[in-house]
């Protein structure tokens, strides 16, 4: 019923899905071949989440979040100045195989008809199910770096910083420029990840401008004095009713470090949310260990006019999404008609280029910040959907009932079935099933993804039929 096409919509040729780097940058090179061009995002400003808060930023908060940060603005500057419409504060709820695009905006169900759809959906933190992970005062790195880059909000006390992967070091970085006392970094990377990137050591040469960002990260948290623990095993949040700390081993020894804020990060996934919701190929992605929509070289999925660019489609980093987004711009114009293919592929060669050299370092990253499997598939007593308070044994004890997958764990206990609709728990819920059976990811699957992809309420949507 929800993909009846309304009375009354706005048609336009190209409509992208978020408002980041991706989808910016596919904005301008689509207006550049005269495509008329939607650009939807929830957020009130553009940026998505690695330049949020880019177009307003202080120079105070642009000194301490770094060039990275700052380079989001001349991407902003371009998509202001290309024509493309951007619709802020809409949260897209469904996407059809038809690309009709259902939003809701300050409360009232809108529709678009498009030629092409452009995913440009980003990324989400990988879930990092370890025991305590729900209480007060635990979030992701991600969370606490958006609240400093829309915000300029920062800690006062100290904070510990767990896991693995870039953002953890840049975060801490970002803390000490902003003056954030750091009680630790407790980094989960030991040496059989550096065993294993080692195999990868020509791409991280060949991409050595970002081997020496990392250096330089890490030798500011050095000088700062920042404690820093290696190789960190059995991660536990301290505390009952809130967070008091975090437990670890690390070195041959226990540690417990005390601080009411406790950040965990162990990399980005897609969010792949609405590539699956409009029934598009997927495959498991061994090395990133998540989900990937299934794409050709142009970002089109196997569903005729829609495309895929940036994080959504796997990760690159935010460099690697404009470009991506660039592209994805050009396929979707020329599937428009608004130029030949031809033009479409001698313009996309230089892009490709740039988005190789950009991913030379990606294996290596992929190796060496790898998360630890009881990072990911945590114990029995560890909840695991956090809307509905499923955890890991419940889930276990489903599979020993017979359910096979996480289409049938919603039915055996509601798991993925709350607010997020399994963005937090759908891949936790995949890996645990998969060990369980002892069967790969790739055999097990993920949640059936159906609208309303963002909550919405009846009152909301009759008012639109």
């Amino acid at each position: 019923m929800v993909n009846d096409m309304p009375k009354f919509v706005e048609s336009v040729d190209i409509a992208i899905i978020g408002a980041g780097p991706a989808g910016m940058a596919a904005a301008v090179t689509a207006r550049k071949h005269s495509a008329s061009v939607v650009v939807l995002d929830e957020q009130l400003a553009v940026g998505g989440q690695i330049y949020r808060g880019i177009t307003d930023a202080p120079k105070q908060r642009l000194d301490i979040l770094g060039p990275d940060y700052s380079a989001g603005a001349d991407i902003a500057r371009g998509f202001a100045a290309s024509g493309a419409r951007h619709i802020s504060g809409a949260a897209v709820w469904q996407v059809t195989a038809e690309r009709l695009v259902h939003y809701l905006q300050d409360g009232q169900v809108k529709s678009l008809q498009a030629k092409a759809v452009l995913l440009c959906t980003g990324a989400l933190e990988r879930p990092f199910p370890i025991p305590g992970w729900t209480l007060p005062g635990v979030l992701t790195a991600g969370a606490a770096q958006i609240m400093l880059k829309s915000a300029g909000m920062a800690p006062t006390k100290p904070v510990v910083l767990a896991g693995c992967g870039p953002l953890l070091y840049l975060l801490g970085w970002q803390y000490v420029r902003a003056g954030v006392p750091i009680a630790a970094i407790v980094d989960t990377t030991d040496g059989s990840d550096y065993r294993r990137a080692i195999r990868y050591a020509g791409g991280a040469l060949a991409g050595w401008r970002y081997l020496k960002k990392g250096l330089a990260l890490m030798a500011t948290l050095k000088k700062a004095g920042v404690p820093f623990f290696k190789g960190a095993t059995d991660l536990h949040v301290l505390g009952s009713g809130e967070a008091s700390g975090l437990g670890f081993s690390s070195g041959g020894a226990k540690h417990n470090v005390d601080s009411p804020l406790v950040l965990l990060h162990q990399g980005v996934v897609p969010n792949t949310q609405f590539s699956w919701s409009v029934r598009a190929k997927h495959e498991w992605d061994s090395a990133q260990l998540c989900w990937t929509p299934v794409t050709d070289a142009w970002g089109a999925l196997d569903v005729p006019g829609i495309f895929v660019a940036g994080d959504g489609g796997g990760i690159g980093g935010a460099r690697v999404a404009a470009l991506q987004g660039e592209v994805a711009g050009l396929a979707a114009a020329a599937y428009c008609g608004k130029l030949d293919n031809v033009k479409r592929d001698n313009l996309g060669q230089a892009l490709r280029a740039g988005m190789r050299e950009h991913l030379f370092i990606r294996p290596f990253l992929d190796a060496l910040y790898r998360p630890k499997a009881a990072n990911r598939i945590p114990a029995d007593e560890v909840i695991v959907c956090r809307c509905e308070e499923v955890t890991a044994g419940d889930i276990r004890s489903y599979v020993k009932l017979g359910c096979t997958g996480p289409n049938q764990a919603k039915s055996f206990g509601r798991c993925g079935m709350g607010p997020c609709q399994g963005r937090q728990c759908g891949l936790t819920v995949t890996e645990v099933i998969a060990e369980a059976r002892g069967l790969p990811p790739a055999e097990i699957g993920y949640f059936r993804i159906r609208p309303p992809i963002k909550p919405i309420t009846l009152g909301e949507l009759a008012r639109e039929a």
